[in-house]
């Protein structure tokens, strides 16, 4: 996702400061700015020196502080089918267009928590089985369709 300097020093220090360099308190604050934005350009926006993973890594600290962790996953999906499927939902799930998909949401699940998985793996089944319209882009996580295939978790 970056250059490897990105792990030199303190780079959780470095995320924050770049962060607020850039006139927010958070790195979701950062991260809701822009939405659809993939982790990578996010990363790549505050340096080379800085990784999606990184990023990634913040949000999670931070989601999971707020207990919003259900809301990161599902901002999460909207941003790697952002990154795999710029013209929205395909209306054809053809092998090209399968294969975008299924990169999509591969991602998605590798970059969600442990235990989220059987969630993920449960969302995915849907939206295969039952697609979304043809077009269909999320343009954050409180998308209708997320919110009612993963809904937020009450206490």
């Amino acid at each position: 996702m970056s250059e490897g300097r990105s792990w030199e020093g303190n780079w959780r220090v470095r995320l924050y400061a770049r962060v607020r360099e850039r006139g927010f308190q958070s790195v979701m604050a950062f991260a809701e700015a822009r939405p659809t934005v993939p982790l990578p350009a996010l990363a790549k926006e505050l340096g080379n020196d800085i990784a999606g993973v990184q990023v990634l890594s913040g949000l999670l600290a931070e989601a999971e502080q707020r207990k919003q962790v259900t809301r990161l996953v599902r901002d999460v999906l909207v941003r790697q089918l952002s990154q795999s499927l710029p013209e929205g939902w395909p209306a054809l799930l053809d092998d090209g267009n399968r294969f975008k998909v299924a990169k999509a949401l591969g991602l998605w699940s590798a970059f969600t928590p442990d235990e989220y998985e059987e969630r993920v793996r449960l969302v995915s089944k849907a939206l295969l089985a039952t697609p979304p319209p043809p077009g269909w882009r999320p343009l954050g996580p409180d998308d209708e369709l997320l919110l009612t295939l993963l809904p937020d978790e009450t206490a």
